[in-house]
This record gives structure tokens, C-alpha cells and sequence, in this order.
């Protein structure tokens, strides 16, 4: 996947953020296209799901050079460069085909299946497809919003977020567990005692 976004024309992308130092730095652009070409490619269209595939698999991370963009940055990049993304995908789709790497006929994007034509070379099917992967991650995005707002979704509860809060909860569970075990104990023994 990086050599080929290598050799692709990003212009539209690279063109979209300023040059003259000011400002935080961005992501590189290069890199953020290879990790969602390959996300997409493996079914993977959560930013969030992303941003922990970064932290976890090792392709993500050669992909992302060991950096682990967050989920809302991977969210703001899709959106702010859907329409050069989707075609960008559908070219890496016919590449894909041409090379045997995409079998022709049905491809399923988020359960709903779209016929690609028999011939690599069909610019419709695969453009459709690849606007349909790009709105299947951005209503994907929307959604986790919605339900986690800026969280990630997979935070500790608040008390276990501190190594003093996680020794407590322990200790108070295991407390508990074990005056668990010593009621039930009793109660075996009391059941016992009437034979």
C-alpha cells in the first residue's frame, strides 16, 4: 500500500495545507492516505477502530511509521478530503483488479452488496464502490460521535484511570469476593449440618 500511494498524484491533498510554517503540523498526507486505503481494504472503517489498529497491529503501524494518529484526526482528514479520497480509492480499486488482487462480480460494503462489473477497467462500478466505502466510514464516525462524543469508547472508567484508583477498586473487589466465599462456606455447612 505505500508504494503505491507513492506513486500516486496526491496534489489535491498536499494542496490543502499551508507550506509557510505556521500552524501545528500536520500528518503527512501520504501516510494518512495509505492507512485508510488499507483500512478500507480490510474492512476496517472507524476512525476510532483505526486510531486503535495504530496502537495494536503491526501493519497499522509500519503503515503509520509507528504513530498513532487519533480518532478525530483521521475523521477531519476523510471529511475535509472526501471527494479526492474517493477517487483515489476507486483508482487503487482498478489497480487492484488489474492485478488480480480484486475478483470482479459482488463486493459487499457494509452488508449491502454492489455488483462490480466483470471489466477491470470500469470506472463506474469501482468509483461507486469507493464512494460508498468513504460514506459507510464517515456515517460509521458520525455514529461514535454520537455515542461517545470525543472519547475513543475504550477509556478505563473513571476509577480505574489511576494506578491509586485501580489498587482500590482491587482491593475493595477482592474484599468482597472473598466475604463472597466465606458466606458461601457457612451456608454449605449450615446446609450440612441437619444429616
Amino acid at each position: 500500500m505505500l508504494e503505491t500511494v507513492e506513486q500516486l498524484d496526491l496534489e489535491a491533498f498536499y494542496a490543502a495545507y499551508r507550506a509557510d510554517g505556521h500552524g501545528r503540523a500536520a500528518y503527512e498526507p501520504s501516510m494518512m492516505l495509505a492507512l485508510l486505503m488499507y483500512a478500507y481494504s480490510t474492512k476496517v472503517y472507524s476512525s476510532r477502530d483505526i486510531e486503535r489498529h495504530c496502537r495494536q497491529d503491526i501493519a497499522y503501524r509500519v503503515i503509520s511509521a509507528n504513530r498513532a494518529p487519533d480518532h478525530a484526526t483521521v475523521a477531519r482528514f476523510v471529511r475535509r478530503h472526501q471527494q479526492p479520497l474517493a477517487a483515489l480509492f476507486g483508482s487503487v480499486l482498478r489497480l487492484c483488479a488489474r492485478a488480480g488482487l480484486v475478483r470482479s462480480g459482488v463486493v459487499a460494503v457494509d452488508g449491502t452488496k454492489l455488483t462490480a462489473s466483470a471489466s477491470s477497467d470500469s470506472n463506474v462500478d469501482y468509483d461507486r464502490i469507493a464512494r460508498e466505502v468513504i460514506a459507510e466510514a464517515i456515517a460509521t464516525d458520525e455514529a461514535e460521535d454520537e455515542q461517545h462524543g470525543n472519547a475513543r469508547g475504550d477509556e478505563l472508567p473513571p476509577e480505574l484511570q489511576t494506578e491509586d484508583g485501580r489498587r482500590e477498586w482491587l482491593e475493595r473487589e477482592l474484599a468482597s469476593e472473598q466475604e463472597g466465599d466465606e458466606d458461601a462456606d457457612g451456608s454449605e455447612e449450615s446446609a450440612r449440618e441437619p444429616d
